[in-house]
């Protein structure tokens, strides 16, 4: 019997340590260190959450750079892979309608279209291109905006995160944060 009140006693007293201290401690100190980061990553315009730099967002209109596509319908409380199998016919006819659909959009590309503007992230919410998907969106922009080709690709240039640590992960562009610059540079 008294092993047993050991038992709970030290389970009361770990559940207080990890499952209450420890996450005020750890919540505290990200506030403090890094409060963009803890709060998640959103960007406000005028005092009003305009989205996160972490999420992918669903932009449509031609005169912006659109995500990856999203298995979730860009929803954060369905984040989900498609789970599709590569060689079954849904997905390859999913596949062959938004490839139509990419080369309708930018007649530009014919067969040259980036993997990553077809094909969907693990999550659903990848919030970045490879430079080269945001640089084949390029002629489509400067038609619709009027904008040289030359400053879209130097807005990419500027947006291009290198590789972590330098050998981790591959280049990237955050389309959120492009996007943001692109409009800043319409008005």
């Amino acid at each position: 019997m008294k092993s047993l009140y050991t038992a709970i006693r030290a389970s009361i007293l770990f559940m207080i340590v990890c499952g209450l201290l420890y996450p005020l401690l750890t919540t505290e100190v990200a506030q403090i260190l890094f409060p963009f980061q803890a709060q998640g990553s959103l960007v406000e315009d005028n005092g009003k959450v305009k989205g996160s730099v972490l999420l992918a967002q669903a932009f449509t209109s031609p005169k912006l750079f659109h995500p990856r596509a999203s298995a979730a319908e860009y929803d954060p409380t369905a984040s989900a892979a498609t789970n599709a199998a590569v060689a079954s016919p849904d997905y390859i006819k999913s596949m062959k309608e938004t490839v139509d659909a990419i080369k309708k959009e930018n007649p530009s590309l014919q067969n040259k279209i980036p993997a990553d503007l077809v094909t969907t992230s693990g999550s659903g919410f990848d919030p970045d291109l490879s430079p080269e998907a945001a640089k084949a969106q390029v002629p489509r922009i400067a038609k619709a905006t009027g904008l040289s080709e030359q400053l879209l690709l130097s807005l990419i240039d500027k947006h291009t995160k290198g590789r972590q640590l330098g050998i981790f992960g591959e280049p990237r562009v955050n389309v959120f944060e492009l996007n943001r610059d692109l409009l800043a540079q319409s008005k």
